[in-house]
């Protein structure tokens, strides 16, 4: 099922709405059914003013407590499955301030202890040398790119942490993507190299012919096993549903065994790299 955007920002408030409508048929008051849930009274008020978002568990419970049909449960289920999808349009991020994203990025690395990265057609910023860095901001509004890229650049500080594990797949279209000039490419490429000797990062270079049975790819990264983000050239989708996330695990564990790592993968980045300086 194709989901549009507005549909994604408009879905949290009618879940909200269809809730509340269910408990008022049903004639119980929200102390009611809380007790029936098991939840306190202050979460369900939340959930029906859309103050807060309910997880699919949760929404389970409430269907329950509700007696809801079969039929009504599995329209409230879809909405709710959708509402645990958040779209993030790239105009709303640059009119915001990309620093705002950057911080966000943030706040996602210094919570979450394990890191997947497939990276379809560039390389992520976490990965990328200070040139690459500002190539990739210069179609940022003027005024954004300095502080974008110091935060950027300050955001790598993460992959030091030890406590951290970080597995990058690259495709060799994103390895040897001309964004730079060719000296400082093969500059960002021995950087990637650099970084197969780091003990908490693991990265795989999936080489081109490589012919993939899943379909279209896309750029993606999986923090834990709890939330995932898609890249699109519009924007991203922030997945929550633990049945996405897991769908992406399933994804990223396969096309791992396309991809060559350790001596195989620094093999073919001096290749690629010497290339560039030729």
């Amino acid at each position: 099922m194709a989901i549009e955007p507005d549909e994604l920002d408009q879905s949290g408030r009618e879940l909200a709405a269809m809730l509340k409508h269910l408990r008022k048929q049903a004639g119980l008051s929200g102390v009611r059914l809380a007790a029936r849930c098991n939840m306190s009274q202050s979460k369900i008020s939340r959930i029906e003013s859309n103050k807060g978002r309910p997880s699919l568990l949760d929404v389970e419970q409430l269907l329950r407590g509700l007696n809801a049909s079969p039929a009504v449960s599995a329209e409230v289920m879809a909405v709710a499955r959708i509402a645990q999808t958040e779209w993030q349009d790239g105009r709303t991020l640059r009119r915001k301030g990309i620093d705002k994203k950057q911080l966000q990025l943030a706040g996602l690395e210094a919570s979450s202890t394990t890191f997947r990265y497939f990276l379809l057609s560039m390389i992520t910023g976490l990965l990328a040398t200070p040139e690459y860095v500002r190539a990739s901001l210069s179609q940022a509004p003027p005024e954004q790119q300095a502080k974008a890229i110091a935060m950027k650049l300050e955001r790598q500080r993460v992959l030091f942490d030890r406590s951290k594990q970080f597995t990058f797949i690259l495709t060799e279209q994103a390895v040897r993507y001309p964004l730079i000039p060719p000296t400082a490419l093969a500059m960002q490429i021995d950087r990637l190299a650099s970084f197969t000797h780091q003990p908490n990062i693991r990265l795989g270079i999936i080489p081109m012919g490589v012919r993939f049975t899943s379909g279209a790819l896309n750029t993606f990264t999986i923090y834990d096993d709890t939330l995932a983000t898609a890249e699109l050239d519009l924007g991203a989708v922030v997945f929550r549903d633990s049945r996405d996330v897991h769908d992406l695990l399933h994804r990223f564990t396969a096309y791992a065994e396309y991809a060559v790592f350790g001596e195989q993968a620094r093999e073919r980045l001096a290749a690629w790299a010497e290339h560039c300086r030729r």
